[in-house]
């Protein structure tokens, strides 16, 4: 047997990420209806307090009968089989192959007993190896299926957002625990119009049992149920959720609500009321998608995958743990006891240790390699950058590069460091340095924005010609954008150092000005303790005579 080297990319990428902990990911889903300009789109948050963001890429290859490729577990790095290579692979950019087809997940765990660490392949392998294998939504989701059932499945209960030009496909799946072999499993088209979302908790609850144009599903996954004593009664009331993940309060509350957030941002009319996040005894479970009031564009998106809760009870922005600055994050643990009493901080879709997050964008009326954009960005998604990363092509800008840079040291050449760089400083007086922070970040996206339809021409012309030169093109184009926004970004750096250094605040002649705290904030601090902080009125004068 030959063994390839294919997975050595992918084996720096594992190594760089170490662990992934609960809580993790965000991924909203949007099809063709329900975008402005007819684009599939889905979106990921890869958050680990321990992840390097990188930007990956593994060309297309030709493979030899016989060939091997060695599987790694994508969270640890630890080798756990070989299984038999294809004959031809596809080049992938970061989640997105060559032919538009893009996954995303999050982790839901689900129950423990259906866990099994030795079960064989685990849900990263499976998403690569598919964008590898697949030239649709519907092929990835058999080639991930398939490799359970071959293989087996070593991982926690998983969702998958999968997507192509013109299918959107969310997938709950979970393993059957030690000496079962395989994965019980559940994917379903997202209707055309309607957008969906999944972050750390199993979504799909009742599905259709005889509509495989739009639903499929392992054959065993309801009577796979009732072996393992998880449901009773017909099928068609079998809900995948209560059997396989029933959601305690923290995930309704951390996880839930995320997707309630994204919902109430594009639905408004729906008024979807915050009781069930909440836990509220008999509140009605969300919907497993929505019809937005109007159509979302690439950009529109994008601003969904920034969110504090603003505007709600759990607006992270207020309150006393936001500091004088309204800072809307909260140092881990998320939850804390005084008394003998439990309490919780929120978990939003923007958080402050995202490794990387992408909005990929797939559009079925331009050739693949050009139809695809991978729009990425690494660190917090409120204040990074999504780059426009066009799915043909065959180099990735140096700065967001695996090899570049690491977790361990900073380093001035790697995009992750630089971005959180500007971040970590934001953080100490937030409600002025996001404004600083948000001037260049819309600079730099709408200069994208108005540059797509401009690159698409000339790429398309070209790829009429010679599909090779289209690449080339594309290629010179995604890694010029990411450069300078990496230069960019360094540069804003330096200037927000340079203008609130020392607590200070720069006017706009650069002359040092010393801002008051908030009143609020200094009505905070007096109601602590007023008497320590009294400036005595001064003794009155002693009357003239």
């Amino acid at each position: 047997m030959f063994r390839t080297t294919t997975q050595i990319i992918l084996a720096l990428w594992i190594a760089g990420l170490a662990t992934t902990p609960g809580w993790t990911c965000t991924n909203f889903l949007i099809t063709k209806g329900a975008s402005t300009d007819g684009s599939t789109i889905i979106t990921y948050a890869a958050d680990s307090h321990s992840l390097y963001g990188e930007l990956y890429y593994t060309p297309a290859r030709e493979h030899r009968p016989g060939e091997m490729l060695r599987v790694y577990e994508w969270d640890t790095g630890r080798y756990l089989l070989d299984i038999p290579q294809v004959p031809r692979t596809f080049s992938v950019v970061g989640n997105m192959n060559e032919h538009q087809v893009s996954i995303g997940e999050t982790t839901y765990g689900g129950r423990e007993k259906l866990h099994d660490p030795k079960g064989g392949i685990d849900y990263g392998s499976m998403m690569f190896i598919a964008l590898q294998r697949a030239r649709t939504a519907r092929e990835a989701i058999q080639v991930m299926t398939g490799l359970t059932d071959t293989h087996g499945y070593c991982s926690e209960g998983e969702t998958f957002s999968i997507s192509d030009p013109n299918e959107v496909w969310i997938m709950d799946l979970i393993g059957k625990g030690p000496g079962k072999k395989g994965a019980v499993w559940v994917a379903w088209r997202v209707p055309d119009g309607y957008v969906s979302g999944h972050a750390n908790q199993a979504r799909i609850r009742q599905f259709p049992l005889n509509d495989p144009e739009n639903c499929l599903y392992a054959k065993d996954v309801i009577s796979f149920a009732r072996e393992m004593d998880l449901f009773k009664g017909a099928d068609a009331d079998f809900s995948f959720v209560d059997a396989y993940a029933p959601a305690d309060y923290g995930a309704l509350r951390f996880c839930e609500g995320r997707v309630w957030k994204m919902f109430t941002r594009v639905a408004p009319s729906l008024k979807i009321p915050i009781d069930y996040v909440k836990g509220v005894p008999g509140a009605a479970a969300m919907p497993l998608w929505v019809k937005p009031d109007r159509k979302l564009s690439a950009q529109d998106v994008m601003d969904l995958m920034r969110d504090h809760f603003e505007d709600t009870e759990f607006d992270l922005s207020t309150g006393v743990g936001a500091g004088p600055f309204n800072l809307p994050y909260r140092w881990r643990p998320m939850e804390w006891e005084v008394d003998k009493q439990k309490y919780c901080h929120d978990r939003a879709t923007s958080t402050q240790q995202t490794g990387f997050s992408f909005v990929s964008q797939a559009r079925s009326w331009l050739p693949d390699p050009v139809g695809g954009i991978h729009w990425f960005g690494v660190d917090d998604t409120y204040s990074t950058v999504y780059i426009p990363m066009y799915c043909g092509i065959q180099a990735v800008p140096k700065p967001f590069a695996a090899g570049t840079g690491n977790f361990n040291s900073f380093s001035w050449d790697s995009a992750f460091w630089v971005f959180n760089f500007v971040s970590n400083i934001a953080y100490s007086r937030y409600s002025d340095m996001i404004k600083e922070i948000q001037v260049v970040q819309r600079e730099l996206e709408g200069q994208f924005q108005a540059q797509v339809a401009e690159v698409d021409r000339q790429a398309e012309l070209l790829h009429r010609q010679s599909p090779a030169e289209a690449r080339a093109y594309l290629t010179r184009y995604s890694v010029e954008q990411g450069e300078q926004t990496v230069t960019r970004w360094r540069k804003l750096g330096e200037f927000l150092l340079w203008k609130f250094m020392d607590g200070n605040v720069r006017d706009e002649l650069g002359g040092v000005t010393h801002p008051k705290y908030p009143e609020h904030w200094y009505r905070r601090i007096i109601k602590e303790n007023p008497e320590l902080y009294k400036v005595p009125a001064p003794p009155e004068a002693a009357p003239q005579h």
